[in-house]
């Protein structure tokens, strides 16, 4: 048994929710039961669900005491997965207490001591001092959507831009990334996701500006098929930009959070992407300059692949025999 508790929301994102799923899926498909614990958030109940997955609530507020309704009596073979950031040590001892076994991702709590493996993909500074049994750093960790392995392609110049900024977009980027692109030349789809509040400031831009500038989606049913048809995604600090980047289109990276500041340097660093700032100073002059979309392509796929995936769910299975 594979217990994923997550947190999802509109100030939190929807990123481990994604990630966990994609996870959760390849488990189920190599025979495992998995049960979803989440916070009352219900966007992310009704994907969990639709999903096909089992799913049941915890409240945010306890930090421990709830878990034993939800590990089965033989909890030597169960796996409990936190995606939920910093793992407090109250909750890391109760695991342990109950036999099953830990794993933690981007975990800088004092709970991820007690963790058996740490998974750390999307951390990039500050590593030396991350605890956990076992801490796995890097890309090829990171897990990604298998599904978009049949949409990779090889970008050859800039035609056209994907704004892709989170299921939340909890500070409303999107909107000033619009007024941004409003009076530039090149056609912009922008798609938002399930949890987005900021609908009416968004539809005023884009009715403002000029016609066919943009085109505007909702919750597309594939994430990875309408990136196909891009070749420049101005994105946040979390899995999206690696996503795209495994399907070979290069990214402008904007932070949402501070800890998603090095993800964007770190993607720049590859050379897949720009950095353009944090949202509350971003700056995305670089597309009034030559963009070597081509290079940054070729480079994109090369250091991203989708692969990390099964990598962790090795890693699993191996930890719940």
């Amino acid at each position: 048994m594979f217990v994923f508790c997550i947190e999802s929301s509109h100030a939190r994102g929807m990123g481990h929710l994604f990630r966990s799923l994609t996870l959760a899926t390849e488990l189920r498909s190599r025979g495992h039961s998995v049960l979803f614990l989440a916070n009352d958030h219900p966007n992310s109940l009704r994907i969990i669900r639709e999903r096909g997955f089992d799913v049941a609530l915890y409240d945010l507020a306890s930090v421990t005491g709830w878990e034993n309704g939800f590990i089965e009596p033989d909890a030597s073979s169960s796996v409990w997965i936190n995606d939920r950031l910093n793992t407090q040590r109250s909750h890391s001892e109760a695991i342990r207490r109950l036999g099953a076994k830990l794993v933690t991702f981007d975990d800088r709590g004092d709970g991820a001591e007690l963790a058996d493996i740490n998974i750390c993909a999307l951390l990039f500074e500050k590593t030396e001092g991350l605890r956990g049994k076992d801490v796995r750093l890097g890309v090829e960790y990171m897990i990604l959507n298998p599904e978009i392995a049949p949409f990779r392609r090889l970008r050859q110049s800039l035609a056209s831009i994907l704004v892709t900024l989170g299921g939340a977009d909890t500070y409303g980027v999107t909107v000033r990334v619009a007024k941004w692109l409003s009076n530039k030349p090149f056609p912009v789809t922008i798609v938002t996701g399930p949890s987005f509040q900021h609908m009416a400031e968004l539809e005023e831009v884009v009715a403002t500006a000029a016609p066919d500038r943009f085109k505007l989606l909702n919750h597309v049913p594939s994430m990875a098929a309408e990136m196909h048809g891009h070749d420049l995604a101005i994105t946040g600090g979390g899995v999206t930009p690696f996503e795209a980047c495994a399907a070979g289109l290069p990214c402008v990276v904007i932070a949402n959070e501070p800890f998603e500041i090095p993800v964007g340097r770190a993607l720049e660093g590859l050379g897949a992407a720009f950095f353009a700032g944090h949202h509350t100073a971003f700056d995305l002059g670089i597309l009034e300059k030559p963009i070597p979309i081509r290079t940054m392509s070729e480079t994109a796929m090369a250091k991203v692949d989708l692969g990390g995936v099964g990598r962790v769910a090795d890693l699993l299975e191996r930890l719940a025999a």
